[in-house]
């Protein structure tokens, strides 16, 4: 296995650097230090062509520029917590306010929009690039200096992704980070992700505001566009007259409690091409984002912009759960190790049809 760098840019006189981990079966995943973007993964359809299955530019300035955190590691605290208010240790902190008044994926100045120290590395299970930060005590209105560590691991012989997640304070704080990449199968960005089959093994989600903030209800998903457990396509919340699909722009922007039994991954297939995603996690829940909002006067290598693009799965803590307390917590305490992975598995079907139900 390999991990190539070459320059990608600077930011402010510092040096942006891009990344390639290859595997011997030729998949391979390119990312960069600034906000550990994923730019490219590159994974094989039936036929077995390589084809590029994420949402990405080619540019550091067009990642500058981008609103939609494509591809990048959202923190302290994925997600949106209501008009930036979150309570640690019994003391009240502002947290920065960058979503119509409220505080998401960290703020504006959180770890998708910062350079990062990189360290290529290789070892047993596979190859690929460490990535550590110090975000200083008072970042974005958090308290505590928290050292972070976010490593990419291409593991050998099979085409995963391992994305593990470690971080310890000097202070109590939130740490709740996830990977905003939003992927689709179909190859090259050749059709949306209408047609993607997902299987998502969730009985609950979240119920949302029209500010797309979480009520506090947590509602069962059977009997509704919601239940994906024996999977279906995202067509379907597209369509659908449910009020909360409306809400989020005629799809998903919600967050789903995964069962955490063996063999619960979360299963993404585009049956054309063949291509699959497999993903699992011990976190306890999983966003999905559907892409309703990617629409807008720019284009991805070429791909004009439009919604349903891409999506994403980002796998994390409850949003907002400083406000609410059945939702679990997000705190981490001074001196505690904060530690979570997720891996992504690309395949291909057995040819075997999943129809709509």
């Amino acid at each position: 296995m390999t991990v190539e760098q070459q320059a990608f840019g600077t930011i402010n006189g510092q040096p942006v650097t891009l990344y390639t981990i290859k595997n011997e079966q030729g998949f391979q995943i390119s990312c960069i230090n600034y906000g550990c973007i994923i730019t490219e993964i590159l994974a094989p359809d039936k036929t077995g062509t390589l084809e590029n299955v994420v949402l990405g530019f080619d540019s550091l300035e067009e990642y500058e520029r981008d609103v939609h955190y494509l591809g990048a590691v959202a923190g302290r605290f994925a997600g949106r917590i209501k008009d930036g208010e979150a309570e640690v240790a019994g003391t009240r902190h502002q947290l920065g306010r960058n979503a119509n008044g409220h505080h998401l994926h960290g703020g504006a100045g959180g770890f998708h929009s910062v350079v990062w120290h990189a360290a290529p590395f290789e070892e047993t299970d596979g190859a690929g690039v460490e990535f550590t930060y110090t975000s200083l005590d008072g970042e974005e209105g958090y308290p505590g200096n928290v050292e972070v560590k976010v490593r990419y691991l291409v593991k050998h012989g099979n085409n995963e992704l391992l994305i593990s997640y470690s971080g310890t304070s000097d202070q109590p704080t939130l740490l709740n980070p996830t990977n905003h990449s939003y992927f689709n199968l179909s190859g090259n960005l050749k059709r949306d992700v209408l047609d993607h089959h997902l299987q998502l093994p969730a009985e609950a989600y979240l119920e949302l505001d029209d500010e797309l903030l979480p009520t506090g209800r947590i509602l069962p998903v059977a009997g509704t566009v919601f239940d994906l457990r024996e999977g279906n396509k995202i067509q379907r919340a597209a369509e659908s007259e449910d009020p909360q699909t409306l809400l989020a722009g005629r799809g998903y922007d919600h967050p789903f409690l995964l069962e955490q039994a063996e063999g619960s991954a979360i299963l993404l297939t585009d049956e054309e091409s063949g291509r699959t995603l497999s993903v699992e996690t011990a976190e306890p829940a999983v966003v999905l984002y559907t892409g309703n909002g990617l629409g807008g006067p720019y284009s991805l290598r070429g791909t004009p912009a439009r919604n349903h693009l891409g999506l994403c799965l980002e796998t994390q803590k409850m949003p907002d759960s400083p406000r609410h307390g059945n939702f679990g917590s997000s705190m981490l305490e001074a001196g505690q190790r904060y530690q979570s992975e997720t891996s992504f598995r690309f395949g291909v079907t057995d040819n075997v049809s999943m129809e709509e139900e």
